[in-house]
């Protein structure tokens, strides 16, 4: 019974898979929702989400005019399904926390030095 229990993989809706084997390292094949039979102790499932994840990265970069300017984004993120192995052999499962915040802080940067970007707030007296 343990045996096909290990054996047996379900890929939820919004899931895919990359297989790693030992023999052979991570298949290219991207496994889609539903039931799938693996080679148990040989074969073993990564399982990636794929719907679009938020994520909100705040970052102080400096102004046009040299001052500081904190600001935070929020960001929809997701993988393309295809690419998961390479994915999964290059940067590693947690490719969000590895890559998103350094592209995001570039693209800010850039965006706040090119651009005039007025702030208004309302002042709170009490």
């Amino acid at each position: 019974k343990e045996i096909i229990e290990t054996s047996i993989i379900t890929v939820d809706g919004g899931q895919r898979a990359v297989i790693f084997d030992r023999f052979t390292g991570v298949k290219p094949e991207v496994i889609g929702e539903g039931t799938h039979m693996l080679i148990p102790g040989i074969q073993n499932p990564i399982i990636f989400d794929i719907r679009s994840t938020p994520r909100v990265i705040s970052t102080i970069t400096g102004s046009k005019d040299l001052q500081n300017v904190q600001i935070t984004l929020r960001v929809l993120h997701r993988p393309e399904p295809n690419k998961l192995p390479n994915i999964y052999l290059n940067i590693g499962r947690d490719y969000a926390e590895r890559v998103l915040p350094s592209i995001t802080n570039e693209v800010l940067k850039a965006v706040v030095v090119s651009n005039h970007i007025f702030i208004a707030f309302n002042p709170i007296f009490s």
